[in-house]
């Protein structure tokens, strides 16, 4: 039987560390290459894991004026699946076009956040238009929580299929060591925009003198974020790292300390847990990779996200113990099962399109 050939719509490059375009590659680089062909782009150098996957096809952009060969192949590619259709101009081109130009072949949405982006004051009205246009005019939508279902549902009555984000629980793993930090360490890594919460980071330093906090990220808060600590000795900022710098950071932290409001499923909450590191989040989204005290603590505010942490920095035994329960709990989501997910929906998809 020949393979199910797959367009995926990303990128392959090695050093792209947005969330989407790494998840992405996770599943590419796991699909089983007798059973499906994928064709990505890539403008660099391309992801090892992809150069050396049978059935895969890399297809080189330049760095400006990628609009035409994107659709190019969107249109006259021998795919069967669009996967992981992006906001950009070429998607927004081709889904518009008349059905006879798609010729049958199916495209997949995956909605990886809130679908109330027209609140979110970071998020531009064109944004929004564009993604509103593309994501959502796709074929089949997925979901990466209960929570972004719901939200999809009920801001565009819309129907999803839950499929979680990933993590790979091989290489994200503890620390061999069994040293023990000096002062407690509290981790935060994402993207500095307000509604990931890194001012209440800098709170928790000038709460906390006894312990140090390292946040790891960039984005449109980053200078106010190092001018309004520049007083605090406990706090310091990294650029973002690639995986295997970030994995060496979580295994020296004792807490991963994550107060963003709006998410779907945040990969690097699954990434500290993996690492057996216990994690404070909001409830505001609702996650599904932790464990309210088991596996860490949520809070329904700021303030009460402080008063969890001032509760794990006073009891290390707890933190140990919900770390390893973290590492047990996120095993679920191992990339080689929601990988396994991803396959059976491309099957089903591909046998419904034959139909």
């Amino acid at each position: 039987m020949n393979p199910i050939r797959i367009l995926v719509d990303s990128f392959a490059d090695a050093d792209a560390l947005n969330a989407q375009m790494a998840n992405s590659r996770d599943i590419m680089s796991r699909l089983d290459p007798a059973r499906f062909h994928v064709t990505t782009f890539c403008v660099g150098k391309p992801d090892a894991r992809l150069l050396q996957r049978p059935s895969t096809s890399l297809i080189q952009l330049p760095r400006r004026r990628q609009t035409i060969r994107i659709l190019r192949e969107l249109v006259w590619g021998r795919h069967r699946i669009l996967f992981y259709v992006k906001p950009s101009p070429a998607e927004r081109i081709y889904l518009g076009l008349p059905e006879v130009f798609r010729k049958g072949k199916i495209a997949i949405g995956s909605v990886e956040s809130q679908s109330d982006l027209r609140s979110e004051p970071t998020v531009k009205p064109e944004q929004v238009r564009m993604w509103e246009r593309t994501v959502l005019k796709s074929d089949f939508l997925t979901a990466n929580s209960h929570s972004v279902q719901a939200s999809l549902k009920r801001e565009y009555g819309l129907e999803s299929e839950v499929v979680s984000t990933g993590v790979d629980t091989k290489f994200f793993q503890p620390a061999s060591s069994t040293s023990v930090n000096a002062r407690p360490r509290i981790l935060f890594v994402g993207a500095l925009r307000p509604f990931k919460g890194p001012q209440v980071v800098l709170r928790a330093a000038a709460r906390f003198p006894a312990a140090d906090f390292l946040i790891v990220g960039d984005g449109v808060l980053a200078d106010e974020l190092k001018r309004d600590g520049n007083g605090l000795k406990n706090l310091a900022f990294v650029r973002a790292l690639d995986a295997a710098a970030l994995r060496e950071e979580y295994r020296r932290s004792d807490i991963f300390l994550f107060p963003s409001r709006w998410e779907g499923s945040p990969k690097v909450i699954l990434e500290a847990a993996s690492c057996a590191v216990p994690v404070i989040a909001r409830r505001d989204y609702q996650p599904e990779s932790v464990v309210h005290e088991q596996t860490g603590l949520l809070g329904s505010s700021d303030e009460e996200v402080l008063e969890h942490l001032a509760t794990l920095l006073a009891a290390p035994d707890l933190r140990r113990k919900m770390g390893v329960a973290g590492r047990a709990h996120v095993a679920q989501f191992d990339w080689d099962i929601v990988t396994r997910r991803w396959e059976d929906i491309f099957e089903r998809l591909a046998r419904g399109n034959e139909a």
